[in-house]
């Protein structure tokens, strides 16, 4: 069994900067592309950025592109999710999750990921 929980949301002002962290259990962790997703209220869940097993290969969202940064420690078994310039839009419970094809590369569909973490709130003030 995979278990993963997220860490590090807050409240920030606009502009300003947070780190998530996703601890996973298990051994197979570096074997697993992984990915972050956010739901907003009232909104769906929604893809935010993805990183290959080996973390060679990543993956965007077009709004997050350029102000957010994947990374992984193997040696770890987390995930990060480096936040910069933060906007009231991003406000939302951030997710962790694990692509559950193993050593896939980084994807943006939501069905291909089968374990999923509790999720960190992060809200951003304007």
């Amino acid at each position: 069994q995979v278990q993963l929980v997220e860490s590090g949301g807050g409240l920030v002002q606009a502009g300003g900067s947070l780190r998530l962290s996703c601890a996973a259990s298990g051994r197979t962790f570096s074997s697993y592309a992984m990915g972050w997703f956010r739901q907003a209220p009232g909104k769906e869940r929604e893809f935010v950025a993805a990183i290959s097993w080996t973390g060679d290969s990543t993956l965007y969202a077009d709004s997050v592109k350029g102000r957010f940064t994947i990374s992984r420690d193997n040696a770890k078994n987390a995930l990060y999710l480096q936040m910069n310039s933060l906007k009231p839009e991003d406000t939302a419970l951030y997710y962790c999750a694990r692509r559950e094809r193993f050593r896939g590369d980084a994807t943006m569909v939501q069905h291909e990921y089968d374990y999923w973490g509790q999720g960190t709130r992060v809200t951003v003030s304007s």
